[in-house]
This record gives C-alpha cells, sequence and structure tokens, in this order.
C-alpha cells in the first residue's frame, strides 16, 4: 500500500489558499481515481483508493499545517507503511507556480509542514512532491502570502501545475519514481 499525504490546513476559510495545493492535489486524484474521503481518524481525512492495481490511502492531515507530523505519523505507525511508500505533497514558493519538483528524499527547509513530518519521523529519507506556487513576491511576509487565495489570473498556471502533480504521482506509484524524476524535475516551456 501507498500512503499519499497531501499538506494544507483544514477549513473552508483555506480552501484554495497557496498552502492547500497539497490538499488540491488530493482532492483531483479522488476524483479522477473515484474515491471519497470518508474517514475522521487520528486527525486525519483519508480516502482509500486504487490506481493501476495498487492501494492508495490519500490522507489530508486535520492538524493545521505546523503541525502535520501529528497526524503522520500514527497514520504511518497504524497502517504500517514503509517511508519508500509514503509520499508528501506539498506547496514550495521556491519553486514557480505551474512547475514541480520530485524528491526521493531530502530535507524540510523552511516548510514548517515537512519540517514537523521529518520531525515526528525522525528522517528525510521518503518521497515528496512540491507543487509551485512561487515565487514569492518582492518585500511580502511568505507566513502572509502562502494563506492567500490564488488570483483568478494564476488558474491556468495552478491547473498546469496540479495536472502536472498528478501525471508524476501517477508515474511514481507505477513504479517509476526516478523516471517521475526525470521527466518533471525540469522547467516547462512558458506559455
Amino acid at each position: 500500500m501507498w500512503l499519499v499525504v497531501g499538506l494544507g490546513n483544514p477549513g473552508e476559510a483555506y480552501a484554495r489558499t497557496r498552502h492547500n495545493a497539497g490538499f488540491m492535489l488530493l482532492e483531483r486524484l479522488a476524483r479522477a481515481w473515484d474515491a471519497v474521503f470518508r474517514e475522521k481518524k487520528a486527525r486525519v481525512r483519508i480516502a482509500e483508493a486504487h490506481f493501476n492495481g495498487e492501494a492508495v490511502l490519500l490522507a489530508q492531515p486535520l492538524t493545521y499545517m505546523n503541525l502535520s507530523g501529528q497526524a503522520v505519523r500514527p497514520l504511518v505507525a497504524a497502517r504500517r507503511i514503509a517511508l519508500e511508500r509514503l509520499l508528501v505533497a506539498y506547496d514550495d514558493l521556491d519553486i514557480p507556480l505551474g512547475e514541480i519538483r520530485v524528491r526521493s528524499q531530502g530535507s524540510a527547509g523552511t516548510h514548517k509542514g515537512m519540517q514537523s513530518i521529518v520531525g515526528e519521523l525522525g528522517t528525510t529519507k521518503f518521497p515528496r512532491l512540491r507543487i509551485g506556487i512561487g515565487p514569492l513576491p518582492e518585500g511580502r511576509d511568505a507566513a502572509a502570502y502562502v494563506l492567500r487565495r490564488f488570483r483568478r489570473a494564476e488558474s491556468e498556471s495552478l491547473e498546469r501545475g496540479l495536472t502536472r502533480a498528478a501525471e508524476a504521482l501517477e508515474m511514481i506509484l507505477t513504479g517509476g519514481l526516478e523516471k517521475a524524476m526525470t521527466a518533471f524535475n525540469r522547467k516547462t516551456p512558458a506559455g
């Protein structure tokens, strides 16, 4: 079984904000795979899905971003998920809107949700899918910016990024982490 965690903040006030790119990706996948978020256990919202014969658990922590690890660690333990089959999808200010990056492991950087997960799991050795929401406009506060909704003019770039993220995730689930890194870790042409 794969566990795919999408990071975000619960509640309507945060629904289409930049910090909820991980939630948006999981909602897109659930629709595509005919899965429904039903369960709310241990501070996490869960949908059970299947893709290409693989069981996939889609999870949205309900702990708010900065405490994401408090929902992820118990879920990993309860479902006995091997860390190489845990994939965390989250927003990244250092990547332009519409772009994504796939990594097999790495530091949490300045992302508080990832810092929480790394702290709770005690390791950085699990795959992640970073969804670009940047760049941060000059002079703007990052904490306030990530909680802002996307502007209408950004909707095409947002959709392109979420589409690419879904494609990369599906490639990863079919045994192609390295292939996904090669295919998706390059800039897309403008326009």
